[in-house]
This record gives C-alpha cells, sequence and structure tokens, in this order.
C-alpha cells in the first residue's frame, strides 16, 4: 500500500512539473527545458481552460477548433474528440467606437477556409492606414474575414474588431499543427 502511495506521490509530482512546464532539473544541476506534453504541446505555458473544457468531445473524424468568448478561451480536440490544447483568447467586444457598432465574433460553426503565415496582415485594421495590422498565422474561417491569429494582446476581454486573438506561439502551433483548410472552427454565444 505505501508502495503504491508513494508511486502515486512521484507521478503527482512529475505531472505537475508538465502542466506547470517548468525547466526539469538535471543531476549535474544544470535544467533543460521540459518535453512538450500533451497539456501544452505549444509550449507557451498557457492552458487556460484546461480544467473548463471537457477532456472529451463527440469524435468527428476531423480536428475541431472551439472558442468560448464568455471563458475568453480556446480548445483544440483532435479527430476523436480527445482534447489536445487550450489557451487564452480574445473576440470581437461588443461595442467599436471606432466604426460605431459591435463587433461581436460571428457565433455558429464554421470550417477554414484559408490560412497565412507569420506575415499575414488585417487588409482593414487599423482604420487611419487601411490595414496593416499584425494577424500571424490567421486562418480565415468565414468570407466575411473573420480569422483566429496571433496577436500579442490578447486581454481577459474580448477586445478584438470580431477575430479570435490567440497568443503568437498558440497561433504558430495552431496553423502548422493543428488547423487545415477545412478544419471545424465552432465559436460558442457571448
Amino acid at each position: 500500500m505505501k508502495g503504491k502511495i508513494l508511486l502515486l506521490s512521484i507521478m503527482a509530482c512529475l505531472l505537475a512539473s508538465c502542466v506547470k512546464n517548468q525547466a526539469m532539473p538535471t543531476t549535474n544541476g544544470t535544467t533543460k527545458p521540459s518535453l512538450p506534453t500533451a497539456i501544452d504541446p505549444d509550449q507557451d505555458g498557457d492552458a487556460k481552460g484546461v480544467n473548463t473544457f471537457p477532456q472529451k468531445e463527440a469524435a468527428t473524424g476531423r480536428n475541431v477548433f472551439i472558442f468560448d468568448p464568455k471563458l475568453t478561451a480556446w480548445a483544440a480536440y483532435d479527430a476523436n474528440g480527445n482534447l489536445v490544447n487550450t489557451g487564452r483568447a480574445s473576440g470581437g467586444r461588443s461595442f467599436c467606437p471606432d466604426v460605431g457598432r459591435s463587433c461581436k465574433t460571428i457565433v455558429g460553426t464554421f470550417k477554414v477556409l484559408s490560412k497565412g503565415d507569420s506575415t499575414c496582415e488585417s487588409s482593414i485594421y487599423p482604420l487611419e492606414t487601411n490595414g496593416g495590422a499584425p494577424m500571424p498565422y490567421c486562418m480565415k474561417f468565414s468570407a466575411k474575414g473573420y480569422a483566429i491569429h496571433g496577436s500579442d494582446y490578447v486581454p481577459d476581454y474580448n477586445a478584438s474588431h470580431g477575430c479570435i486573438r490567440v497568443t503568437p506561439t498558440a497561433a504558430a502551433w495552431l496553423s502548422q499543427y493543428f488547423i487545415t483548410n477545412g478544419t471545424t472552427v465552432i465559436v460558442r454565444s457571448y
């Protein structure tokens, strides 16, 4: 019995190190980065939503990206419905003074239509320059211009003109390893 408790304690400690994504000590006193884990495969240290989104969704046969504007978080589920990554996100705000209307992200189920690389930019915002705002790794999911993209500004509230902002590291991981044209995008209601 004591052996089982000790083993469980060791496993919990190792899991805690992976969750925090901290550098692991080596035998010679130096540290090395921890390996990618199923909890944080993009290694950005951002696991917002990991305890909120279910660990399993219905299998759809394709990857699914879910954004919840109430939680200001996203989740990525593989084709078998397994949660593989989460993180913070910021969607469209209730009112955008520069355009004089609501900028909420469209709600519903969509498919990724196209993807850009690290140099992707807005063709509209900021208005005063007719575009040019950085949108690294943009993943467009609506013909009306809505996209998931990286941003250095991902506050804990909805702040965009309608796009779903994620961290630049998360956007790169999503674009390179998870989202393809046709990937399902679900935007939950506000």
